[in-house]
């Protein structure tokens, strides 16, 4: 599960700070059952809010080859080829 970004944390902590608020305000509830019913209720809209913030997509970035050095690649002949492929065998000079 992907990690929230700091403007889903926002949208969210703000929704519900808010909501439970004016709930809180609109009801006029002084019961414990009504005011846990408020903050459950806030929570939800909170969580709701947060996850359907737009998240950012991820930059795809092209690297393109710069065009003289694609036309400069020459193809190894395969005598150069077999030449570089064997193992060279020789002392070191004493």
């Amino acid at each position: 599960m992907p990690r929230p970004t700091p403007a889903q944390l926002v949208y969210g902590s703000c929704t519900v700070i808010f909501s439970t608020l004016a709930m809180l305000l609109l009801s006029q509830t002084s019961s414990g059952v009504g005011i846990a019913v408020i903050a459950f209720a806030a929570l939800a809209l909170g969580l709701l809010v947060a996850m359907t913030a737009p998240v950012p997509k991820p930059r795809i970035v092209a690297v393109q080859q710069p065009a003289a050095a694609a036309q400069e690649e020459t193809p190894v002949p395969a005598s150069v080829a077999a030449v570089a492929a064997e193992p060279v065998h020789e002392r070191a000079a004493s």
